[in-house]
């Protein structure tokens, strides 16, 4: 507008200055002339120059006229527009403040300065989406649905960013299975929407929903929302926990069920492999998870598999004690292994050697298991005061108990010479 007044000015003073001169020229050469108007018996005789200068005047006063006119027809428009600029300006002023004021607590005043300004705001759904945040943080449930119906009304194409506020919310303060039920429907209508799952996978989390979470784990590995080694921590923690819960029925059938629901590459998982070993031996069919648990422990040595896996009586021991020996290359020093290797070779009738591992483990660390060999042997050859007090040290050991070492001592002697007694057990008095 102001480009537009001077360049109108210029223009005026440009064909003003032409005329002047133009008129300068010609009073200067004596013919300066003069004008005759006649209209009807009115003669008016003039000078150029007052003819010029009544023209010019009448255009400068029809042209501010006009000017004057059209601004003050549209000067009830302009203070309307003018007015609706600084209400706009102060909505989102007040947006501002009322996120901040969220921030720091102020919940009600948030709400007061959000509502407020939410019908001259121009992103009327912030409004009503922050005064909904700021109504659940101080309870107020019923009014923070208030505001997100207003909301979904004054944005009818964003149901999906309401409703995930909504769900955002509830898991922002814990209610998850409330939360649960809203991520559920918005799944139905927008399936696998990355923020939905990621969601729905932090309330199975918190709320440990394992059976839930290991039917999420697919969808999530698609959308990328895990880097892997977290998701395949989240598979085992899932999985863990499910096989430890079917093995709690003693139903093989349903622990087989989820056993083939675990992916190949984490089968071989100690954490998996240990708690489904142990509800198929508690079902009765321990024999079944011989192979699986042997496989295991090749892959990864791990102690306390080794001990699920000494419970099992194949059918076949030798052939289990020969698998067994291919493990004390690496781990000869594994007193459980030597337990093991004891109890197997005493099965098979191979009694010394069964004497040889079961002092070998009891002198890296006295284990119940490797007493009952001994205390077994013992018995078999009807020495059965030293078995007895061995069963007794045995005994101790499970519940928890020192053992008595000068009983230990009298008991070996019984069934070895003096010199294979174990000193280590009387020295540390154990």
């Amino acid at each position: 507008m102001r480009r537009k007044i001077v360049f109108s000015l210029a223009a005026f003073l440009l064909v003003f200055g032409l005329i002047v001169l133009g008129y300068q020229q010609l009073n200067a050469s004596g013919h300066a002339g003069y004008v005759i108007i006649g209209i009807g018996d009115l003669v008016l005789e003039t000078s150029l120059y007052f003819i010029l200068f009544l023209t010019v005047f009448v255009f400068v006063a029809v042209y501010l006229g006009i000017q004057f006119t059209t601004g003050a027809a549209k000067l009830p428009e302009a203070i309307k527009r003018r007015h609706h600029q600084q209400r706009h300006k102060r909505a989102m002023e007040a947006l501002s403040e009322g996120f901040v004021e969220t921030i720091e607590g102020k919940w009600d005043k948030a709400e007061r300065n959000l509502i407020r300004h939410a019908s001259d705001s121009t992103l009327p759904l912030l409004n009503y989406l922050v005064a909904a945040r700021a109504a659940h943080l101080r309870g107020a449930d019923e009014q923070r649905e208030d505001y997100l119906q207003r909301a979904l009304k004054a944005a009818p194409d964003t149901p999906l960013a309401v409703a995930l506020t909504r769900a955002s919310l509830m898991m922002g303060t814990q209610h998850f299975d409330q939360a649960l039920e809203h991520l559920a429907e918005i799944n139905r209508t927008a399936p696998n929407h990355p923020l939905v799952l990621r969601m729905m996978a932090d309330a199975y989390i918190r709320t440990k929903d394992w059976d839930a979470l290991h039917y999420l784990i697919p969808a999530l590995r698609e959308a990328k929302l895990f880097a892997e080694s977290e998701l395949r921590k989240l598979e085992l923690e899932a999985y863990q926990s499910l096989l430890r819960k079917r093995a709690l029925t003693k139903d093989p059938g349903l622990i087989r069920e989820i056993w083939r629901m675990v992916p190949p590459h984490l089968r071989s998982e100690a954490v998996l492999v240990e708690p489904y070993s142990r509800g198929m031996m508690d079902a009765g069919v321990g024999k079944e998870v011989e192979e699986d648990l042997r496989l295991a422990l090749g892959r990864d040595w791990n102690t306390p598999l080794l001990k699920v896996y000494a419970q099992i009586e194949d059918d076949d021991p030798i052939r289990q004690l020969a698998h067994c020996k291919d493990w004390l290359g690496p781990h000869r020093d594994d007193p459980s292994l030597l337990a093991l290797l004891a109890k197997l070779s005493f099965r098979v009738g191979q009694g010394e050697a069964a004497l040889d591992y079961a002092k070998a483990s009891l002198s890296l660390d006295p284990t119940p298991e490797a007493l009952k060999v001994l205390a077994d042997l013992m018995f078999s050859r009807k020495e059965d005061v030293a078995a007895s007090r061995l069963y007794r040290q045995g005994l101790r050991l499970a519940l928890g108990e020192p053992m008595e070492a000068e009983m230990m001592a009298t008991a070996l002697a019984i069934l070895a010479p003096p010199q294979v007694v174990l000193e280590p057990l009387v020295e540390d008095g154990r």
